[in-house]
């Protein structure tokens, strides 16, 4: 309370009192809470409005005598022959929809590859490499030292065995030999976590980039675990990062044409013969980020599986922006002057990833986000069409449609990007950050190892969805949406058993 003195020419004073003023409820009120109201209230309309139905439903037979019913029984029977239609239209409806619907893909388990601990390589020792090879300049050394520290990458990321002797093995050899101990790590580890047999695989998708010898890895894979003879196969190449979701997608359309099998998808990218030996500076920044890893999904069909695997695949949406000059050559396998092969990134590399990942949620959107987030956005596009209004573009707020997220690490500036564009908070980003810091940018695989840390952490319940992004040359931004199908436990063997209790770790840039 607060009180003012009055003088009345002499008079005694008086003491007004006055009431403090009422809060400004506009101002005080969290947004956010009203937003979430209105999401639960537009969620749940259809259910609010199904009770007061229900009940006028229920009142209305409570009040049904005897009479009444058997009224009704001797209509049913006058009518027979339309009671009989209806069913066998209601019957055969029924066959046409189970027998034509899109069958289930399940997950049944994947496994990450971990390399041993002799290929680890840390900042100094890339860098004192680096300059024993003799092929850089000082600038170039310089150079990949700083992009090293901004990169998010730790201390412990891999590279393959070639590359830590000195000449580095950049042979035909030493690149087959990183391929094998990636591809059959990961499906060692998957078939002995599944008990599957070799035998019993259907499908097979391989997607390597960089490296496609002959025979295919698909058939390097068929020889060594002695698959069957009319499995079908197929092996991706030069397709980028985001070739891992390509390759379930292919996998899952496989699986709607062949009924009752299993599906694997082996995601890898190899480094031996792909490490740049020149002084071009948009060159150069691979060396730096892309490390050793690999990953193996075992997919299924079958509805008995459905017990037993951890996610159901929900949606894949997949975006290409390689009709525009720009996107197709942001990342361009290319030699330089001096005739030196290598891959380049172009400064417009973040403009064009931005640009296909708005394509790619404007379709994504309408499949994954409640009902409210769609009005609302529908509302402020009309507002801003229709009525030239000067309204901000509403942003979907995704973390409603999703519980977790696996972003590609493909460096710390993609992260930063999208967790601010997509209004992320910190946790939600943990997993790239960490897989990041702790393997690297192992290209295609990288998801799948963001996804084994939320595992790792236990914070996979039913009823979660995931929801994976990869980008890629080409240029392409691709989405795989999992939904699990019960409290997902991390399987044995995985990447971060025996160093998932480090993390997340503070990252210093």
């Amino acid at each position: 309370m607060s009180s003012e003195s009055v003088d009345n020419g002499g008079a005694q004073n008086i003491q007004i009192h006055q009431g403090r003023r009422l809060p400004d409820f506009l101002n005080s009120v969290n947004m956010k809470y009203v937003k979430l109201g209105y999401h639960y209230l537009i969620t749940n309309l259809l259910k609010l409005c199904l009770i007061p139905l229900m009940a006028i439903i229920v009142i209305e037979a409570a009040q049904m005598n005897p009479d009444d019913i058997h009224q009704l029984w001797l209509q049913l029977q006058y009518n027979l022959v339309s009671v009989i239609t209806f069913s066998a239209v209601l019957v055969f409806g029924s066959t046409v929809y189970i027998m034509t619907r899109p069958s289930s893909v399940y997950l049944v388990d994947y496994s990450c590859y971990k390399p041993p601990d002799h290929l680890k390589v840390k900042y100094q020792k890339f860098v004192n490499h680096s300059r024993l090879i003799g092929d850089f300049d000082e600038s170039s050394l310089e150079f990949q030292f700083k992009i090293l520290e901004r990169s998010g990458l730790g201390e412990e990321t891999y590279l393959p065995e070639g590359m830590h002797s000195i000449p580095p093995r950049s042979t035909m050899a030493a690149a087959r030999e990183e391929a094998e101990q990636v591809i059959f790590g990961a499906l060692d580890n998957l078939f002995a976590n599944t008990n599957i047999k070799p035998k019993d695989i259907g499908i097979l998708v391989v997607n390597c980039s960089l490296f496609n010898p002959t025979p295919s890895l698909s058939a390097m894979i068929v020889n060594k675990y002695k698959l069957r003879g009319n499995i079908r196969s197929f092996n991706l190449g030069g397709m980028g990062c985001s070739a891992g979701v390509i390759a379930v997608d292919l996998a899952k359309d496989m699986l709607q044409v062949h009924r009752n099998t299993c599906a694997v998808v082996v995601s890898t990218e190899n480094i031996t013969q792909n490490r740049y030996f020149g002084n071009k500076k948009s060159m150069l920044i691979p060396n730096c980020l892309f490390r050793v890893g690999g990953s193996a999904v075992l997919l299924s069909n079958k509805s008995l599986d459905k017990r037993l695997a951890k996610y159901k695949l929900v949606h894949v949406v997949r975006t290409h922006k390689g009709a525009d000059e720009k996107a197709f050559r942001c990342v361009y396998q290319e030699q330089d002057d001096i005739g030196k092969t290598g891959v380049s990134l172009s400064k417009e590399l973040m403009a064009v990833a931005g640009g296909a990942l708005k394509t790619n949620i404007t379709t994504l959107g309408p499949l994954v986000l409640p009902l409210s987030e769609q009005l609302l956005f529908f509302a402020t596009l009309v507002a801003k069409k229709l009525f030239n209004a000067k309204v901000k573009p509403y942003i979907p707020d995704f973390k409603l449609a999703f519980d977790h997220f696996c972003i590609h690490a493909g460096g710390r500036a993609v992260i930063d990007e999208l967790e601010k564009n997509l209004q992320l908070l910190p946790v939600h980003v943990e997993a790239s950050r960490m897989t990041l810091h702790r393997f690297g940018n192992t290209s295609s695989s990288s998801i799948w190892y963001e996804l084994a840390y939320t595992e790792a952490k236990g914070r996979m319940q039913k009823g979660n969805r995931v929801w994976q992004i990869a980008f890629g040359s080409g240029f392409k931004c691709n989405s795989a949406v999992w939904e699990a199908l019960h409290n997902v436990k991390p399987s044995p063997s995985g990447p971060w058993e025996d160093c998932i209790h480090n993390y997340p770790v503070q990252i210093i840039v």
